[in-house]
C-alpha cells in the first residue's frame, strides 16, 4: 500500500465517523488553543515588563541618601540629604566608564496656568538626567548650560502636564506658575509612558537644579547644595558592578566615613532589578504554557482511547486486509496516519482559536499578547507528535492481529 492510499484510507475512516472524530480532536483543539493563548499572554507580559524597565534607561544605578544616626537613633534611609551635586560631578570625573551622573531633587506641587491647575511632580536636575534616562525633547529644547548656571526660571514639561494644563494650546513660550513663581515653558518631552511600578513618567515638570532648590523645594537644599538622588549611567552592563564599587569607595572618602561607620547612601542597580523582573515574567510564561500543556496530554490520551475502540470495531476489516496481502507495516501506517491526521487537524483548529483568544483577551483586558511564529510551529509539531506517540500503540495492536482470528470475530 502506498503512502497516498494509506492517507486516503485514513481520511475515509475519519469521515465515516465524523462526530466521533470531531469529539476526539476536541482535546487537542483545546490544548493547542490554550498553549497558544497562554504563551502569547506570557510573552506579552514579558514584553511589557521589559519595555517599562527600558523606559527608565539602560545601564543605570541610582544613588540615594541613606541612613543617618542622631543621638543613637537610626533615622532610616533618606532621613537626611547626604548627597550633593559636587558628589555627582566627582563620580563623572573619577569613576571609570560613567557617561553621566545627574543630581536630582523631586517634590510635588500645583502648577497653575490661567484658570487651570494640575498637581504634578517637580524634578530639579541638570542635562545629565536626560542622557542617563535616554529621554529626548519632543518639542522645543532642553536647558542651556547658562540657564542652569544662573538658575533661570524656565521649565520643560511632560506630555501629561502639557495635556492637562494647556489643553489644545501650544505650551511653548507660555508662562505658568509653581508656588507663585512664574516659569516659562521652553520644551515638551517626548512621551515615555508608564514605569515598571505603574507611575506615569510623563506627569512631570523639569526645572534647573538651582532654580528648584532656591525657588520651589526649600532653603535646606540650597544652603547645603544637597540633592536627594544621583542617577548614574554606565557605558555598558559589564561596567555597572565595578563602577558601583568605585562609586561607593569614592563617596565614603568624600563623606569622610570611617571603617566602622555605615554608608550614608544607598546604591541600587536597576539592571539587576530589570533582570529579576524579566526572569519572573519568563517563569510566568513557562508556568502558563505548562498548565496549558496538560490539556494536550489529555487530548493525546483521548486519541489513544478512540483509536483502540476503532481497532476493536474494525477487527474484521483489518483481518480481511491482512488476508488479501496487506503487510503489517501497511496496517500500522494506516492507523498511525489516521491518528496523526486527527491530531494535526485539531492542532490547526486550535491554533486559530488560540490566536483569536489571545487577541480577544488583549483587547478586552488591555493586556498585551505576542503570538510568535515559533510558538505556532511548535504547536503544530507537538500536535503531530502527539498523534504519532499516542497512536502508535493502537496501530501496533492492529498490525499484530492474526488475520484468521480477526475474520472469525463477530
Amino acid at each position: 500500500m502506498s503512502i497516498w492510499e494509506a492517507v486516503r484510507s485514513a481520511l475515509s475512516a475519519i469521515g465515516a465517523n465524523a462526530l466521533r472524530s470531531a469529539l476526539t480532536m476536541l482535546g487537542i483543539i483545546i490544548g493547542v488553543a490554550a498553549v497558544i493563548a497562554m504563551v502569547a499572554i506570557g510573552s506579552g507580559a514579558r514584553e511589557r515588563v521589559t519595555s517599562q524597565i527600558k523606559s527608565l534607561g539602560a545601564n543605570l544605578a541610582i544613588i540615594q541618601s541613606g541612613n543617618v544616626t542622631q543621638g543613637g537613633v537610626r533615622l532610616g534611609a533618606g532621613a537626611s540629604a547626604t548627597l550633593t551635586d559636587e558628589d555627582a560631578r566627582a563620580v563623572v570625573a573619577e569613576v571609570e566608564n560613567v557617561l553621566a551622573a545627574a543630581p536630582v531633587i523631586t517634590t510635588r506641587a500645583q502648577a497653575v496656568y490661567g484658570g487651570t491647575n494640575w498637581s504634578t511632580q517637580i524634578t530639579a536636575t541638570d542635562l545629565d538626567f536626560f542622557t542617563a534616562r535616554e529621554w529626548d525633547v519632543g518639542e522645543g529644547r532642553l536647558f542651556e548650560p547658562e540657564e542652569l548656571r544662573r538658575g533661570e526660571i524656565v521649565a520643560i514639561i511632560g506630555q501629561t502636564v502639557a495635556r492637562n494644563l494647556f489643553g489644545e494650546e501650544n505650551p511653548l513660550d507660555q508662562q505658568f506658575r509653581i508656588r507663585n513663581v512664574p516659569f516659562k515653558v521652553i520644551g515638551v518631552m517626548a512621551p515615555k509612558g508608564q514605569s515598571a511600578l505603574g507611575q506615569d513618567q510623563d506627569d512631570v515638570i523639569f526645572v534647573p537644579l538651582d532654580t528648584g532648590r532656591r525657588r520651589i523645594i526649600g532653603r535646606n537644599y540650597a544652603r547645603d547644595r544637597s540633592v536627594q538622588t544621583i542617577m548614574v549611567k554606565f557605558a555598558s552592563e559589564d561596567a555597572i558592578a565595578p563602577g558601583i564599587e568605585q562609586t561607593s569607595a569614592l563617596l565614603r572618602q568624600r563623606h569622610r566615613l570611617t571603617e566602622d561607620q555605615d554608608d550614608d547612601f544607598i546604591v541600587r542597580n536597576l539592571t539587576e532589578i530589570a533582570n529579576t523582573a524579566t526572569a519572573a515574567a519568563n517563569t510566568l510564561s513557562w508556568l502558563l504554557a505548562a498548565v496549558a500543556g496538560v490539556s494536550l496530554l489529555v487530548g493525546g490520551i483521548g486519541i489513544m482511547n478512540i483509536m483502540l475502540v476503532s481497532v476493536t470495531e474494525r477487527t474484521r476489516e483489518i483481518g480481511l486486509r491482512l488476508a488479501v496481502g496487506a503487510r503489517q507495516r501497511d496496517v500500522l501506517a494506516q492507523f498511525l496516519i489516521e491518528a496523526t491526521t486527527l491530531a494535526t487537524i485539531g492542532g490547526a483548529v486550535g491554533i486559530a482559536l488560540g490566536i483569536g483568544a489571545a487577541l480577544t483577551i488583549a483587547r478586552i483586558a488591555g493586556w498585551p499578547s505576542v503570538v510568535s511564529i515559533e510558538t505556532i510551529l511548535i504547536a503544530v509539531g507537538v500536535s503531530g507528535m502527539i498523534g504519532v506517540f499516542f497512536g502508535f500503540y493502537p496501530a501496533r495492536q492492529a498490525a499484530r492481529l492474526d488475520p484468521i482470528e480477526a475474520l472469525r470475530r463477530e
